[in-house]
């Protein structure tokens, strides 16, 4: 039996970028993870296929696990040599309960790493533009748990202290004590004028700053409606907020976006413009049961004149096959090659073959003019013999079209699109508590599977969520289940779908 292990790692914040690089590969080296409430659940996209999840989190006071139940998990599952990714939000040495864990391990003889994270203390602050140390104003900071300051409230030594001894201080985890949290730093000396802020949700979409003098944080807590999880920042340096706050200037803001495929980076664009991206696909590409018909195709390559190659997938899956049979990219010779979109010509041209099409237009009566154009024929494509490797189930819109116009084309199946089985209560959860404003679909399969993976109550977790698709086939899919696609670009690709999106948005501010 091989010997198990445990990672205790740290996700960071909130913000999927802050998730370091060893976090990562620590992460997908996994069999099992334990996560916290507080980690972006984007981050477990991440995990391998076969990882098991083990959902620990503590919300509002209350906890799914005890922290007994938890150590017992990562004890029992260590022994039988797992792998263990314990994912906690910010850095697991901060506030975060991991050098308990870390000291339980040790005792228990269970080999274990600690992978610091990004800790709130300093990242929250950052994003609403407020910097802990300032050459002018602040050169030196302390980082406070607020839930252990209320126990501390009639130590006059330990407030004395909070109250002169650093320029900038952090209160975490102390919305529920921030009353009594001021009245003891005023009494104990800090100026009542002291600027002050609180944070909820950084580094997220969801983040909200207030600011206000230190007597009067309290209230314009209520007033903001501002609940856990939140920081709050107390110092001069609270006063640069106005010149540094970036994050919640930038034109996307507080949008959150799902895309239902693979992150590519076509999107990037959104989050150069501060939207959240959540990449969720809710297609996975997996080989046909049987190539019996692509092999028959393969079999007599030098029978066709065009092959027609619609996306990267069925590039990958065609040429593998090839591959396998035996042949290679010299048993081309003498077909010319069609691609469908730029993207898939770029995918294309790195393997060193020339494109010869990337029609403008990508819909069947498109592609077919294309061709007719191509061959220089009036009005038919008798003689012309095309191969088009595809997805099991696509469209015959243009292979009909292409033999009502007297050509030839086989579409022998290349590889399937199927639906994830796993992660989609993960995905339930997260849809149920409102925090996707806007969601894109590629494909009418893309929307049809997350509708199914979203259960009974998909029709509210999709109320107010706007939803953008790539073109008129999978507009057809989301009006078919009672719902609007209100953005749609003109061209069906990827970036243009991405451009109307920003485009949109920015008419709706």
């Amino acid at each position: 039996m091989k010997e198990g292990k445990v990672y205790l790692v740290g996700a960071g914040p909130g913000d999927v970028g802050l998730l370091t690089l060893k976090g990562l590969r620590c992460l997908q080296k996994a069999d099992l993870i334990v996560y916290d409430f507080h980690i972006n659940p984007q981050i477990l996209n991440y995990a391998r296929d076969d990882a098991e999840f083990v959902y620990a989190g503590k919300r509002g006071g209350h906890h799914e696990m005890s922290q007994d139940e938890i150590n017992r998990v990562l004890v029992e599952q260590a022994r039988v040599g797992k792998v263990i990714c314990r994912l906690k939000g910010g850095d697991p040495f901060v506030f975060g309960r991991g050098g308990e864990e870390a000291e339980l391990l040790s005792q228990e003889g269970i080999r274990f790493e600690v992978v610091p994270g990004v800790s709130s203390a300093v990242a929250v602050p950052a994003y609403a533009g407020i910097p802990l140390t300032h050459r002018h104003y602040a050169s030196s900071f302390a980082v406070i748990t607020g839930s252990e300051a209320a126990s501390k409230l009639e130590s006059g030594t330990y407030w004395s202290g909070l109250a002169k001894a650093c320029d900038t201080l952090v209160f975490l985890m102390g919305v529920k004590n921030i009353e009594a949290i001021t009245r003891k730093l005023i009494e104990h000396g800090l100026p009542q004028a002291t600027p002050a802020a609180l944070i909820r949700w950084g580094t997220r979409p969801e983040q909200r700053t207030v600011v206000a003098p230190l007597q009067e944080i309290a209230q314009a807590a209520r007033n903001g409606n501002i609940h856990p999880p939140a920081i709050m920042v107390v110092g001069k340096a609270v006063m640069l907020r106005d010149a540094l706050k970036w994050y919640e200037e930038k034109p996307l803001f507080g949008h959150r976006v799902l895309i239902t495929r693979e992150y590519t980076l076509d999107y990037e664009p959104l989050e150069e413009l501060g939207a959240e991206v959540f990449e969720f696909p809710t297609v996975r590409i997996i080989p046909p049961e049987s190539f019996d018909e692509a092999d028959r195709a393969i079999g007599q390559l030098h029978t066709y004149n065009w092959l027609i190659i619609t996306s990267a997938n069925a590039f990958r899956y065609f040429m593998e096959r090839l591959l396998q049979k035996g042949l290679d990219v010299r048993d081309l010779k003498g077909m010319n090659i069609c691609a469908i979109g730029s993207k898939t010509a770029q995918t294309i041209a790195r393997l060193g073959l020339r494109v010869d099409l990337v029609p403008d237009e990508f819909s069947a009566e498109g592609l077919a003019d294309a061709f007719l154009t191509r061959s220089g024929t009036k009005g038919d494509l008798t003689g012309l013999s095309l191969l088009l490797p595809r997805a099991a189930g696509s469209r015959d819109l243009f292979p009909e079209r292409v033999r009502q116009l007297g050509g030839r084309i086989d579409t022998p199946t290349i590889y399937l699109a199927v639906k994830p089985d796993k992660h989609g209560k993960r995905l339930q959860r997260f849809m149920s508590e409102g925090r996707i404003s806007l969601a894109t679909f590629t494909s009418g399969a893309a929307f049809n599977n997350l509708f199914d993976m979203l259960g009974e109550e998909r029709s509210a977790f999709l109320k107010d969520v706007t939803i953008a698709v790539i073109g008129p086939v999978t507009k057809s899919a989301v009006e078919k289940k009672g719902l609007t696609a209100a953005i749609m670009p003109s061209k069906a690709t990827i970036p243009a779908m991405v451009e109307e999106i920003i485009r949109w948005v920015l008419q709706s501010r």
